[in-house]
């Protein structure tokens, strides 16, 4: 099984300098990963000697980059922010492109007041496959997840009901955009239907964000295995399935370089118990 880590509770210490990329990216070589993953927000610029220098510190590490996450808003009720949301997105496309990047994380949008079920839905699957043709020609892999909210966003995702995810996901079905299905977002739904809604769509999982959450019905992030996720049994269906594309570990327990460092243990032990 391949496996990569974006570790959320690092972010900080990334985006403040206090680690760099490049130390990042060793960790995750040294834990035995096939690739690292990050944040948007984590990468600085996209000038030629900025982006020179990161592909060169991966070679030199290594190790490759798997995915890189972003937070477009398809979903906001202006429609000439939802066109900047656009371009933004296309500029990530590139720009995950360029520093090598297989995956792109993409999200539907906020649950902003006054978007309806039906107005989110069209124009999250307009703009998804508006965005479908600029992804290919670069050689990225759109994901969409099954999201809850990111620090950046002042609302849950409009698509953290698993009906309208599924709803989105079936409309984007013969595509070239995959699913990111996160483990503890259908929790953080305040629903017990994990596996039933995962099953729905496997045949569009490219990727796992293994994630925990400690609460039902809101996110509330811990170490990865001392939450409520049951990993075992998702692990189990996975197996069950084939399935052979990427656990990319969302670790957010806080502790720094020892919580990644058990995060990896735990879930590389856990898939080989599954």
């Amino acid at each position: 099984m391949k496996m990569s880590c974006l570790s959320v509770s690092l972010f900080p210490a990334i985006i403040n300098g206090d680690m760099t990329i490049r130390e990042y990216a060793r960790l995750c070589k040294n834990l035995g990963l096939d690739a690292f993953d990050l944040g948007l927000i984590q990468l600085k610029n996209h000038t030629p000697k900025y982006i020179t220098q990161i592909k060169k510190d991966m070679a030199e590490e290594g190790i490759s980059l798997a995915m890189v996450t972003t937070y477009p808003d398809f979903t906001h009720p202006d429609a000439l922010q939802r066109e900047r949301e656009f371009d933004f997105l296309v500029h990530d496309i590139a720009l995950a492109s360029a520093i090598g990047a297989r995956f792109l994380r993409i999200t539907a949008g906020q649950a902003h007041p006054g978007t309806s079920e039906t107005q989110g839905i069209n124009w999250v699957v307009e703009y998804f496959k508006r965005a479908a043709p600029v992804s290919d020609k670069y050689s990225i892999t759109l994901l969409y997840e099954d999201h809850s909210k990111p620090g950046a966003w002042d609302y849950m995702d409009f698509s953290n009901p698993p009906h309208i995810f599924l709803e989105i996901a079936r409309q984007i079905k013969g595509t070239s955009i995959g699913i990111n299905f996160d483990t503890a977002n259908i929790l953080v739904a305040g629903e017990d239907n994990t596996l039933a809604v995962l099953d729905q769509v496997i045949d569009q999982v490219k990727t796992i964000h293994v994630a925990e959450t400690a609460t039902k019905g809101k996110m509330d992030p811990v170490a990865i295995g001392t939450g409520i996720v049951p990993f075992l049994e998702i692990f189990h269906y996975l197996k069950s399935k084939n399935f052979d594309g990427w656990l990319c570990l969302e670790e957010w327990g806080n502790k720094g370089v020892d919580g990644v460092k058990e995060a990896v243990a735990f879930v590389r032990n856990t898939w080989e118990k599954a």
